[in-house]
């Protein structure tokens, strides 16, 4: 299974792809690319949004994922912020959407709970675990990439628990 997450921001928007890499003995992690798209404030938004769309599109192609993972909406104090990235969200789902690949959204709490087994963990201990999982010398950067990766591996691990459960019947 190849997930690519995406970590949706008005700055950086992170994505990272993992792959699960069975064998007789386990099932571990294996992370095949990350990386961070970064925006430049001299674009106009329309610029951005063309530009994120590109750079996703580019990278999707690249990987063909068996599906996209993003992270759901979060809701925030400042409403133009909140605003700006559910525009980023938007160009990321039709990015996956026009290419076909499946679609998983996922709450931030179950993220974090996912990878660290604590939904309110802070952002560097979803980093630290991050590594951990897939065995990485060090911390993804930027911390939008690590976040994605985050994102892919949450969704790798509630596939595997949705397949035990279904197995089980």
């Amino acid at each position: 299974m190849r997930i690519f997450g995406i970590d949706c921001g008005t700055e950086v928007t992170g994505f990272g792809v993992v792959e699960t890499v069975e064998s007789v003995r386990e099932m571990r992690l294996e992370c095949l690319a990350f990386g961070g798209i970064r925006l430049s404030k001299s674009l106009t938004t329309a610029e951005r949004l063309n530009f994120i769309f590109n750079a996703l599109t580019a990278e999707l192609e690249r990987w063909q994922p068996d599906a996209v993972a993003i992270e759901e909406v979060f809701y925030s104090v400042n409403a133009k912020s909140a605003l700006k990235l559910g525009q980023v969200r938007g160009v990321a789902l039709l990015c996956a959407s026009r290419l076909g690949f499946p679609i998983a959204e996922y709450a931030p709490l179950k993220i974090k709970s996912s990878v660290v087994g604590y939904g309110l963990a802070q952002k560097e201990q979803v980093q630290f675990m991050v590594a951990r999982l897939l065995n990485l010398d060090a911390v993804p950067e930027p911390a939008d990439a690590a976040d994605a990766l985050a994102i892919a591996i949450c969704h790798i691990h509630t596939a595997q628990t949705l397949a035990a459960q279904e197995a089980a019947r």
